[in-house]
């Protein structure tokens, strides 16, 4: 190896297995917080538009499984986003990366994800999302808490690792600064914000009763991203509030327009755009998407990030 350019290196192993060949770190659409004030100061809501999306699954697609560090290059080939993943145990107490309790969906392995070792794990490989067998392995967190570093931002689920532990492994990796947590409940929300006040979170908040229940926990709204729901609220009323308070509001698309692209129920995504703006402009900040790659690059193609945010951008 030590004859081979770093460079060369780099394009093809990250964390033991291969990058897509298209995936050299110069090529990416990076987002560099470095801390956790510069990520607080990133998630502050300003007025101006945030030219990303939140990769579900790290955004996978033909050729690019979920959950898989490669798909993640992918995606940032194309656009600036955030990743969502999804911790998991193994049985000698590894956490890996993979979404189902089960591995047969998106894996050549059979059984639980806790039935087997990291060691046993790593001889598996992944299946795209029309279950073609792919080169990749499943990463490990730690991995992925590397690769991140001054490419995104990573937002852990729940699954099965609590919320102490997913905290620890932030810490463990200094990753305050590109990596933050999806916590289930407002109990959730208080676990983390008292184990390490300085990890943002994904927080549920649909409705204004639960805006004011999370005002009396004494969690600073500088910490989180409102997840609105999947289902746009009714109440115009609920992004103005939360704007108020300094934060971002994030909906989903995985479960309704992500879904009638990837079933080739429409000819072009750009079918739907109107769809995608329209939660734009009732107030949604962020989108969560199943299909980043073609969704980020539609909505923001090449506008200009706005100035408060720049130094947080860097594109290829």
């Amino acid at each position: 190896m030590k004859h081979i350019p770093a460079l060369l290196a780099c394009l093809f192993v990250v964390c033991g297995q291969p990058l897509a060949a298209d995936g050299p770190a110069s090529k990416l659409h990076r987002i560099e917080a470095q801390t956790a004030q510069g990520l607080q100061a990133l998630f502050k809501f300003t007025g101006e538009p945030m030219p990303l999306v939140s990769g579900h699954r790290g955004g996978p697609d033909k050729g690019f499984p979920e959950n898989c560090i490669p798909t993640f290059e992918r995606t940032l080939q194309r656009t600036f986003a955030m990743l969502e993943v999804d911790p998991r145990y193994t049985k000698d107490g590894a956490i890996v990366v993979f979404h189902d309790a089960t591995l047969e969906r998106t894996s050549t392995g059979k059984g639980k994800v806790t039935d087997f070792t990291l060691a046993e794990l790593k001889q598996l490989r992944l299946k795209d999302t029309e279950g073609n067998l792919t080169e990749f392995q499943m990463p490990t967190l730690d991995e992925a808490l590397v690769w991140a570093r001054g490419k995104t931002v990573l937002v852990l689920d729940q699954k099965d690792v609590p919320v102490a532990v997913r905290v620890k492994k932030i810490e463990e990796h200094k990753a305050e600064g590109h990596a933050m947590l999806i916590v289930n409940t407002f109990k959730d929300a208080q676990a983390c914000h008292a184990a390490n006040p300085n990890v943002m979170m994904e927080v549920m908040i649909p409705n204004r009763a639960k805006a004011a229940e999370f005002d009396t926990l004494g969690i600073p709204w500088r910490n989180v991203v409102a997840f609105v729901g999947h289902v746009p609220p009714e109440d115009k009323g609920l992004y103005e509030l939360i704007h108020a308070k300094g934060a971002h509001c994030m909906i989903g698309t995985s479960r309704n327009l992500d879904r009638q692209f990837i079933r080739k129920e429409v000819a072009d995504l750009k079918q739907l755009e109107p769809g995608y703006r329209a939660f734009q402009q009732r107030g949604a900040d962020l989108i969560e998407t199943d299909i980043p790659a073609h969704l980020g690059p539609m909505l923001y193609g090449t506008r200009l990030v706005p100035a408060s945010k720049r130094k947080f951008f860097l594109a290829p």
